[in-house]
């Protein structure tokens, strides 16, 4: 048995003024057998600035859903991955003050079974541009280094990269 990540984050890109509400989020780290890992990117141009992201998939926890439901309807909406939810990796807790939101982020490691339609909503197709990322550990580290040229990518780097890390870990101990 591991012990979870418990990470406290705070936003040092944009001023605070106050924090207004919380969002309950599932995301993953998803792999297949072969060991490539899955992500979205994101190609954004809102209020957070002009950015590319590379981001693990997942969403809010809508109302009355527990976090295994939620990760595994996020994982089949934005990647088409049908899988099987290993374990809990932990919490990330961080904050966006330009949106007055603080992300409580859930994180699970899963493996996928199979890959089918996707069903992206329209702000993701048509605001967010999303794709899937197929990527090996060591260009999905790249990647979210190098993403991390903007302000909105280091924020989400420094969420998601620890959490990748020990993911690593624990697929290489057997997990």
């Amino acid at each position: 048995m591991h012990r979870e990540l418990k990470i406290n984050l705070q936003d040092t890109e944009w001023k605070y003024d106050y924090i207004d509400h919380d969002r309950n989020i599932a995301r993953a780290i998803v792999y297949d057998e072969s060991g490539q890992f899955y992500f979205v990117r994101a190609n954004r141009d809102d209020d957070f600035g002009k950015a590319t992201l590379i981001e693990t998939a997942g969403g809010g926890v809508e109302d009355g859903e527990d976090l295994i439901a939620a990760i595994k309807r996020e994982l089949k909406e934005e990647l088409g991955a049908e899988v099987e939810v290993v374990c809990k990796i932990g919490v990330v807790s961080d904050y966006y003050n330009l949106i007055h939101r603080h992300n409580i982020n859930n994180y699970f490691l899963c493996r996928v079974n199979s890959f089918g339609d996707k069903n992206l909503t329209e702000d993701e197709i048509n605001c967010f541009h999303l794709s899937t990322l197929k990527l090996s550990y060591e260009d999905a580290v790249k990647e979210y280094k190098y993403r991390a040229n903007t302000r909105l990518g280091k924020l989400v780097a420094n969420r998601e990269l620890p959490v990748l890390y020990r993911a690593k870990e624990m697929i290489d101990s057997g997990v």
